[in-house]
């Protein structure tokens, strides 16, 4: 039986709020702390993922909305008598530009923060997730970077990242905590990742910065676009990158960014984020946060 109350034409019914209340009863569900029929209406909050983005957020086989980030928010729902959400899959554009106008309440893609995102949407200060990243590199350098610290004072030369890209303060926080070996960061414009790995292989460069779950699925995954390349290439881990929901912008977005942050922090504090993350990832994500 739902744990909210149903909204017909805009307007709360309170009385099957009740209901379902004496129904949970009934049934031997215990309510949720705060759901009673004088706790006014539920807040229904729409929240688009995009559809692909596997394990983070996609659509699974059944039509129905799956992934990691999914299944926290889900998880934070339950926590939260006054909200329900409704889920949608779409696409990176229609999730972004339908968040600034409201279409859209929540937005989760496995974003990070970046402080163009933080003008536009309300970010929270708790993370849902975190996205590994690290470097590509030849396997016939792998014993010369097992670690950023390798690379870095080895004097790798990086291929070069757009300043606009969430990367490109990663690796500027690092130098500036190292300025005795900081690594060389040069900008460019976007490109085909396809041209990155060929330019570590040809030896122009000698690493790719590259997400952990990018890798995976293009290199070392048997039906991966650059799979032929697997062979040649080994990637190693620097640090887990929070990832965060964005949440459109107004008091309806504030108010609920404050209830998203308590409910996180019990998700953390109990346990459930680690096993949806094992569920997911088969590993805990956050193990790799704040590592430098």
């Amino acid at each position: 039986m739902s744990k909210k109350a149903w909204i017909i034409g805009g307007v709360a019914v309170v009385a099957v709020i009740g209901a379902t209340i004496i129904g949970r009863s009934l049934a031997g569900a215990p309510a949720k702390e705060g759901e009673t029929a004088s706790s006014g209406g539920v807040i229904t909050l729409k929240v688009a993922h995009t559809q692909n983005y596997v394990p983070y957020d996609f659509v699974n086989e059944k039509g129905e909305s799956d992934g990691y980030e999914v299944a926290v928010l889900k998880a934070v729902d339950e926590k939260l008598a006054n909200y329900q959400f409704e889920y949608t899959g779409t696409s990176d554009d229609d999730l972004l530009i339908g968040l600034e106008s409201g279409k859209y309440d929540i937005g989760t893609k496995g974003a990070w923060y970046t402080d163009e995102r933080a003008k536009k949407f309300v970010i929270p200060s708790e993370p849902v997730g975190a996205s590994i990243i690290g470097f590509t590199v030849r396997k016939e350098d792998e014993q010369k970077y097992k670690t950023i610290d390798d690379f870095a004072k080895n004097k790798g030369k990086l291929v070069p990242i757009s300043p606009q890209n969430a990367q490109w303060n990663v690796i500027t926080s690092y130098n500036e905590k190292h300025q005795d070996a900081p690594i060389e960061l040069t900008a460019a414009e976007s490109f085909k990742v396809a041209d990155a790995y060929a330019w570590v292989l040809e030896g122009r460069y000698d690493a790719f910065f590259d997400i952990k779950l990018s890798f995976e699925k293009a290199v070392t995954a048997e039906d991966g676009p650059y799979h032929q390349y697997a062979d040649k290439l080994s990637w190693f881990p620097y640090k887990g990158i929070p990832t965060y929901p964005l949440i459109h912008r107004d008091e309806k977005g504030e108010k609920f960014t404050k209830e998203y942050e308590k409910a996180i922090k019990e998700l953390k504090e109990d346990g459930t984020l680690a096993k949806l993350s094992q569920q997911y990832f088969k590993e805990d994500v956050f193990s790799y946060v704040d590592k430098d």
